[in-house]
């Protein structure tokens, strides 16, 4: 008999407070034996717990804030009919519905032969995987009074994916794109990009624009129109190392550039470029290669579900030498990474000549916002000063650090948290204009 049974009894006795096991069953039995032989009874009647069958079925994949629903199907071979109460165990960061959260054991009936299903709403809290594996049972008698109790291995996992909150600034981005892929009135030229088509000329065209033998053979005077250069290449690399732990904000610097990294994901995809991810801190965390404009981004967004920042100082030359190697052709090399001075100093600065001198290099950054919310403070205090000192400090080397990142012709983003994804689309799309891919 379960535990449960003895403390029933006990405690309908009265010998002993609930929780205590009685020391011999001969006495019990000797003091009450008609109720001892109905708890026996009912504990006999109960469905044995052994035999029962269980599967799960439901969604494996959700994206961060929102819900899933993991279904538990419980199927009762037995000649008994099954009345029990179920814990299907999943870990906090799961975000389990309310009564799994709160422990409780809501009722659960199966006539013999047949079967049930259970449902358990998952909003969990955190990206990765979420893992259930065993699912609890206790099986009553039809008086209550005693119940079978045993455990049965179910696994399932569901992986949390990004939030992508960023992915409502992608229709204007995707606007400006159709503007500059010439699908609007407006055009644009640069050097490097390819031509479009012939169109009569306004005044303000740049006059370099005209082409001299189709207006030779017409009445009016022809312009060139051109469009920014397709099946260009683009890789981009998030730096997992331990600069991409401390958190701005609500969330890690990690989490803000997976958010910018999916933006342009999609972006550039549309823009007929090939995308490529790589994570890396002293070693390849995650990568992406060579996948389709219709896959890469569901692979990305995959990709980086399970990937968390590494307490380890990123290195720099090992990532350097990775992704040369990966991106052989020219390519826009989009490095997530901090601008603190002594890791851009002494990491990045001494590989940067061979990057820029193969590829086009833009580096990004998540800026805390607090520092410009201290710099700004009131300094009628010795504190404020202080404060507003030690902000406007921290600006200075990082604008110092970043003036030095274009002297070599990189191209910088410095942008808050909320506002890095869109600022990063913003660039590409500038160097797009400029026929610098």
């Amino acid at each position: 008999m379960a535990l449960t049974g003895r403390t029933a009894l006990l405690a309908a006795l009265g010998s002993l407070p609930v929780g205590v096991l009685a020391p011999s069953w001969a006495g019990i039995l000797a003091v009450n034996a008609p109720l001892s032989l109905a708890i026996l009874c009912d504990y006999a009647l109960a469905a044995p717990v052994r035999t029962l069958r269980f599967t799960r079925s439901g969604d494996t994949k959700v994206r961060l804030g929102d819900e899933a629903e993991v279904h538990l199907t419980v199927a009762n071979p037995s000649r008994r009919r099954l009345r029990a109460q179920l814990r299907d165990a999943w870990p906090p960061s799961g975000g389990a519905s309310g009564a799994e959260r709160a422990g409780a054991r809501p009722p659960l009936t199966v006539p013999a032969g047949e079967w049930r299903r259970t449902t358990t709403v998952l909003r969990p809290s955190r990206r990765g995987d979420r893992r259930a594996e065993r699912v609890t049972v206790r099986s009553f008698g039809p008086l209550g009074l005693a119940a079978r109790q045993g455990r049965h291995e179910v696994p399932w996992t569901v992986r949390v994916l990004p939030a992508f909150a960023s992915r409502r600034h992608l229709p204007s981005r995707l606007a400006r794109l159709r503007e500059l892929d010439g699908r609007t009135s407006v055009l644009s030229r640069g050097e490097g990009t390819e031509f479009n088509s012939l169109r009569a000329y306004v005044p303000g065209d740049d006059v370099r624009s005209i082409d001299w033998r189709a207006t030779a053979r017409q009445a009016t005077v022809a312009v060139r129109t051109w469009r920014p250069e397709r099946d260009r290449h683009v890789l981009i690399v998030l730096d997992t190392g331990r600069t991409s732990a401390g958190r701005v904000g609500d969330v890690p610097r990690l989490d803000a550039a997976m958010d910018a990294a999916l933006l342009l994901t999609a972006l550039a995809s549309r823009a007929g470029d090939r995308v490529h991810l790589l994570a890396h801190d002293r070693g390849v965390r995650a990568q992406v290669l060579g996948r389709s404009a219709g896959d890469v981004l569901p692979a990305v967004v995959d990709a980086l579900a399970t990937l968390e920042p590494e307490l380890v100082e990123t290195d720099t030359r090992a990532l350097a030498a990775t992704a040369l190697a990966q991106a052989p052709r020219r390519s826009l090399l989009v490095l997530l990474t901090g601008l603190d001075a002594a890791p851009v100093e002494e990491g990045l600065l001494p590989v940067l000549p061979r990057l820029v001198q193969r590829h086009t290099v833009l580096v990004a950054s998540v800026a805390d916002p607090h520092t410009a919310r201290m710099a700004a403070e009131s300094r009628g205090t010795p504190e404020g000063v202080y404060t507003a000192a030690a902000a406007a400090q921290d600006q200075a080397q990082r604008r110092r650090t970043a003036d030095r990142l274009r002297r070599y012709g990189v191209t910088v983003v410095d942008a808050g948290p909320d506002d890095l994804a869109p600022a990063l689309a913003d660039a590409y799309l500038a160097l797009k204009a400029a026929g610098r891919l």
